[in-house]
C-alpha cells in the first residue's frame, strides 16, 4: 500500500516549525495591537467575484492560481489567494465604512496554485495589516513602521532591505499609461501572449510580468517618475521624510510597481538575500480605489502582507525561547495512571509543565523522562498512592525524597523550579 503524503505544495507544521510560525504571528499581533489594530479573520472561502473584481480577469492569480471549489450553488467559490480583498469585502458587507479610520490585523492560510519551491507553497501563511480612511502620507509611514518594528523584534531586520517607490495618483498613472502603451505597441510582436492580452485590457499589469522577455522590453520603457504630477511628488516626499524622522532606512527602487488599478502612490517591499530567488518577505502599498471596486464608497486604504513561511525560515532554533523542562509523572503501575493525571493537574494549575509517562516498567518510564529532558520525576507507587504522597526524584543527582502531595508545589518553588 502506498504511504499517504500531503498534497503537493502543502506541508505539515511540526512542533519546532510551528513554534517559529507562532513567534512570527505573536510578535506581529503585539506590535499591531500596540498601534491600535484590532485582529480579525475572514473566511478562507470567498465568492470568486471578490478577487475577480479586484484583481481583474487577466491577472495571474485569477487566471492561473486560484483554487476553485465545486459548490452546489451557482456562484463560483474559491479558496482565498490573498487577504486584502477579503478584508475590504468584510468592511463593505458589514457596513463599516461610516466608522473611519479602520485598523485591522490578520493572520492565516492563503492558497495559490503555483509551482512549489523553497519559500513558495500552494498553502502559504500570511500576516497582514490594513488601514482604511487615512488618505495622508502619515498612514503610509505608520504601516511601514509597524512592519519595520515586527522585523526588528524578530531580530531579522539586519538581513532585510526596505525598497520603496511611488506609483502616483490616478491622473499620473493615466499619463504614464498613455506613454507605456505608445512604447509597448512598438514591441507588440515580441511580448508574451499574456502581455499582448494585457496591452489591450490593462497595460499597467504588464509591469507585473514574470516573463523574462517582457522584462527586457520593459527596461527601455519610460520611467513612471517622469509622469508624476505635483501632488504625487509631494506625497512621496512626505513619506520619505516620515521614514527618515523615524530612522527607518530605505532604498529607492524605480522598478517596483503594482499593476492593479486600485494601487496608487506608495509601493514597497521588504526583501532579503537569505532565501534565494524568493527574496520578498513582506510587501504592500496604498490602494485608495479598492473599497470602491468592492461596491463601497471611495475610501483611502494602505496596508501590507508578510509571508509567515519565509520569515519563519529565517529564524534559527536559538531564536525561540527555550521551553522550561517538564516534570515527569511516573506511575509505577498502570493502575496508578489516573492518580498520575490528578497529580499532573495539581502541578499544571500551579503553572508547571507536567507530562505523563505511559506504559512499561519504572526503568522504561525513567528513560522516557530523560528523553523528554525532565529535570525531576514524580513517582507514584502503591505506598505513595495510599498515603497521598509522591517521591520526588532529581534526575541529575539521583537524590529522591518522599513528600506529601500538599507539599510538592512549595518544595519545587524552594528548589527554584518554575
Amino acid at each position: 500500500m502506498t504511504t499517504l503524503q500531503p498534497i503537493r505544495g502543502a506541508h505539515d507544521l511540526l512542533p519546532l516549525e510551528f513554534r517559529k510560525h507562532a513567534l512570527v504571528i505573536d510578535t506581529a499581533r503585539k506590535v499591531a495591537a500596540s498601534h491600535g489594530y484590532g485582529e480579525m479573520a475572514t473566511p478562507i472561502m470567498e465568492f470568486k467575484d471578490v478577487f475577480k473584481r479586484t484583481l481583474g480577469d487577466v491577472s495571474d492569480i485569477v487566471t492561473k492560481e486560484m483554487y476553485e471549489i465545486a459548490d452546489r450553488g451557482d456562484d463560483p467559490i474559491v479558496l482565498r489567494p490573498e487577504g486584502t480583498a477579503g478584508v475590504a469585502r468584510a468592511v463593505v458587507s458589514n457596513g463599516l465604512t461610516q466608522s473611519l479610520p479602520l485598523k485591522y490585523f490578520y493572520a492565516g492560510p492563503m492558497f495559490r496554485y503555483e509551482r512549489p519551491q523553497k519559500g513558495r507553497l500552494r498553502q502559504l501563511h500570511q500576516i497582514g495589516i490594513e488601514l482604511f480612511g487615512v488618505p495622508d502620507p502619515v498612514g503610509d509611514v505608520e504601516v511601514l513602521s509597524i512592519a519595520y518594528d515586527i522585523l526588528k523584534r524578530l531580530d531579522l531586520i539586519q538581513h532585510i532591505t526596505l525598497e520603496i517607490n511611488t506609483l502616483g495618483d490616478k491622473e499620473s498613472r493615466q499619463t504614464y499609461r498613455d506613454q507605456l502603451v505608445t512604447y509597448l505597441k512598438d514591441h507588440h510582436a515580441h511580448l508574451s501572449p499574456d502581455s499582448q492580452l494585457r496591452l489591450e485590457r490593462n497595460p499597467l499589469r504588464i509591469l507585473d510580468t514574470k516573463d523574462e522577455g517582457d522584462k527586457k522590453i520593459l527596461k527601455g520603457a519610460p520611467p513612471l517618475t517622469e509622469s508624476l504630477n505635483t501632488h504625487s511628488r509631494e506625497m512621496f516626499e512626505k513619506v520619505k521624510e516620515g521614514l527618515e524622522i523615524l530612522q527607518i532606512p530605505f532604498k529607492l527602487n524605480p522598478h517596483l510597481v503594482r499593476g492593479l488599478d486600485y494601487y496608487c502612490h506608495t509601493a514597497f517591499e521588504f526583501t532579503t538575500m537569505e532565501l534565494g530567488s524568493q527574496g520578498t518577505v513582506l510587501a504592500g502599498g496604498r490602494y485608495d480605489g479598492l473599497i470602491e471596486t468592492m461596491g463601497g464608497p471611495s475610501i483611502a486604504g494602505v496596508g501590507w502582507a508578510g509571508g509567515i513561511d519565509r520569515l519563519a525560515m529565517m529564524l534559527k532554533d536559538e531564536d525561540l525561547n527555550p521551553l522550561p523542562p517538564p516534570l515527569a509523572i511516573i506511575p509505577m503501575d498502570e493502575a496508578f495512571d489516573i492518580h498520575g493525571l490528578v497529580l499532573a493537574k495539581l502541578l499544571q494549575n500551579a503553572g508547571y509543565i507536567a507530562e505523563m509517562t505511559y506504559g512499561g516498567s519504572l526503568g522504561k518510564r525513567l528513560k522516557k523522562a530523560n528523553k523528554m529532558n525532565a529535570r525531576y520525576a514524580l513517582i507514584l507507587g502503591e505506598e505513595e498512592v495510599a498515603s497521598h504522597s509522591v517521591t520526588l526524584k532529581d534526575l541529575e543527582s539521583g537524590e529522591q525524597i518522599l513528600l506529601s502531595q500538599n507539599q510538592i508545589v512549595d518544595v519545587l518553588k524552594d528548589k527554584g523550579v518554575l
